[in-house]
């Protein structure tokens, strides 16, 4: 009977700390042309980007626009790395992960999305992809076993930052990184919707908040801030 209480009493309390965490971290408006109305440490979350738009990922520009081959190279990957691709869309960067790791897990929370990826790696001949299929509050992701989780140019979209980044860092070995990819909102000449771009301070005060520290801040890509954390 008394173990029972205890019990009863413990569940009411992790309910009151996660609504008490929730409470704190989100709040809502009426949604911009972008957005969808809530707001997460200041910051209005934008809108997916639907398998509709699978074509813009794989554009020819994206090459001289984003140079992603030098992201690949700055990630300084290891064929004994364990990594994921998350919101990993039509396959684009999984396809130049994978011959430099061991397993890439790619996560996407659109079936199509996942399909169409799962068509880019059979077409390429890859076969070190694992697909998972997240949703808005889980990745899917094994728990204490990545070396990297990649995100580019998806965190900005995430319907529940809070809960996906927990289990991202749940995902994490001791030494694991995560490593954010992000148009810079500081240069009002990146050609990208406001809420489709993140300042450096606002990923900071955004990693913080769930218990990730910068690791490193690396400015050579183009258009995009790419910025590494670590576990505090």
């Amino acid at each position: 009977m008394i173990k029972t209480f205890l019990n009863i009493i413990l569940l009411y309390y992790i309910f009151f700390q996660t609504s008490l965490v929730w409470t704190q971290s989100y709040s809502f408006q009426t949604p911009t042309r972008d957005g969808i109305g809530k707001k997460y440490q200041g910051r209005e979350i934008s809108k997916v980007m639907g398998h509709l738009g699978a074509s813009w990922l794989e554009r020819s520009t994206r090459i001289d626009e984003e140079n992603p081959n030098l992201a690949i190279d700055l990630l300084q990957l290891r064929k004994d790395m364990l990594v994921a691709d998350l919101g990993a869309g039509t396959g684009y960067f999984t396809s130049k992960m994978a011959p430099k790791c061991s397993v890439v897990y790619a996560v996407d929370i659109q079936q199509e999305m996942l399909d169409l990826n799962a068509k880019q790696m059979s077409k390429k001949g890859i076969k070190n992809v694992e697909f998972i299929l997240g949703s808005n509050n889980q990745t899917g992701l094994p728990k204490n076993t990545l070396d990297l989780v990649l995100l580019v140019d998806v965190y900005h979209e995430l319907e529940n930052p809070y809960e996906i980044m927990n289990d991202i860092k749940l995902a994490l070995n001791d030494s694991g990184k995560v490593v954010l990819l992000e148009y810079r909102k500081e240069d009002p000449s990146v050609p990208i919707k406001p809420l489709h771009k993140m300042s450096i301070d606002q990923m900071i005060k955004e990693m913080n908040f769930i218990g990730l520290k910068l690791h490193m801040n690396i400015q050579k890509l183009p258009i995009q801030h790419m910025l590494i954390f670590s576990k505090l």
